[in-house]
């Protein structure tokens, strides 16, 4: 009767594992080896065949047909999919849900990501004066836009001032700076990539901005710092206050880029020891500040319906899905390169 009723609750655990999806452990198990981490942000739609997103031309080339694996993520499970060595996940948007995504991903045990080279990629709104729709940025470094104190310009005595303050005890938090000898090898592989543009984004620069010679060029691959901020800012204000912020913190690249999640997922790869190997590449899809004629009520408010990935879009022109292109034209030349050594 004990060996039966054993039996019966041996039977009992088994059942209940398969039933979750699970199954014993296998302590012979040998983690599925990594050579290559890629990291967007999201997916407009499907992972392949329709209008792309960050993910979709990765997935296309290196991991459609391989194998999918749940991972407990923010705020809701994620799908890691792999073949090949290489693995591919969307960690979300924001700082939050990028760093407990990543977390989560570089914690799995079924991985070996010990000599993966890790690829965070994704759009951007760069910084006028300085990139153009199109541009690909091979980052150096990533500032915290929410450290320090920020007000509004009407409470200062002169807002021609930045309304940013530093605080000096984040110094050590505020700003992560990448391999150098790294990110100076990936640009210089990449720097002179042919990247697209359309003409009816070309059209608006030259309409918007006549006479800088900046915004009058083809889009091309660049250096630069981000700032990322889970405040989706835009404006002369905060453009300005960028600019101070890589001021202070004394970072080698200019202020190229703003974006949602950079800096989390450099904070997130250092605690697992793994920030020499991290690859920041940003796409603008946008810029810092607004176009003539567009103010925060027609874009952002209640009856607005404006989306970046529309080819109607007030802030992003018809440029989405080719800047989409560029930064994984970029992206597969680096990814290509460490798979073949």
């Amino acid at each position: 009767m004990i060996k039966r009723l054993t039996a019966i609750i041996i039977f009992g655990v088994i059942t209940a594992f398969i039933l979750n999806g699970c199954a014993p452990a296998d302590n012979n198990r040998q983690p599925i080896p990594v050579k290559v981490l890629i990291l967007p942000k999201f997916e407009t739609g499907e992972m392949k065949g329709d209008f792309p997103g960050e993910a979709q031309y990765y997935y296309e080339r290196y991991v459609d047909g391989g194998q999918e694996y749940t991972i407990k993520g923010n705020p809701g499970d994620i799908t890691l999919y792999y073949k090949d060595g290489v693995a591919l996940c969307m960690i979300g948007q924001g700082k939050i849900s990028a760093a407990v995504n990543t977390s989560a991903i570089l914690s799995d045990d079924r991985f070996d990501f010990g000599k993966a080279a890790i690829l965070s990629t994704g759009c951007a709104g760069s910084a006028k004066g300085y990139g153009i729709f199109g541009d690909v940025f091979v980052v150096s470094a990533n500032v915290d836009y929410d450290l320090g104190h920020h007000t509004d310009p009407r409470d200062m005595e002169d807002d021609s001032k930045p309304t940013w303050f530093r605080m000096k005890e984040y110094d050590n938090i505020a700003v992560v700076r990448l391999n150098s000898e790294l990110t100076d090898s990936v640009y210089e592989r990449v720097k002179n990539v042919r990247l697209e543009t359309t003409e009816k984004t070309t059209a608006f620069l030259k309409k918007e901005y006549p006479d800088e010679e900046w915004a009058n060029r083809e889009p091309m691959v660049m250096r630069g710092t981000t700032v990322t901020g889970d405040n989706f800012w835009k404006g002369r204000y905060d453009h300005r206050n960028a600019e101070a912020m890589i001021e202070a913190y004394g970072c080698t690249d200019p202020f190229a880029a703003t974006e949602m999640e950079d800096i989390a997922v450099a904070r997130t790869v250092d605690r697992f020891g793994l920030l020499d190997k991290l690859i920041d590449l940003r796409v603008s899809v946008n810029m810092d500040v607004f176009a003539s004629g567009v103010t925060p009520e027609n874009l952002w408010g209640p009856s607005s319906n404006d989306s970046l990935a529309s080819e109607s879009s007030e802030e992003s022109v018809d440029v989405f899905s080719t800047a989409m292109k560029n930064n994984y034209e970029v992206g597969r030349i680096i990814i290509d390169d460490i798979l073949s050594k």
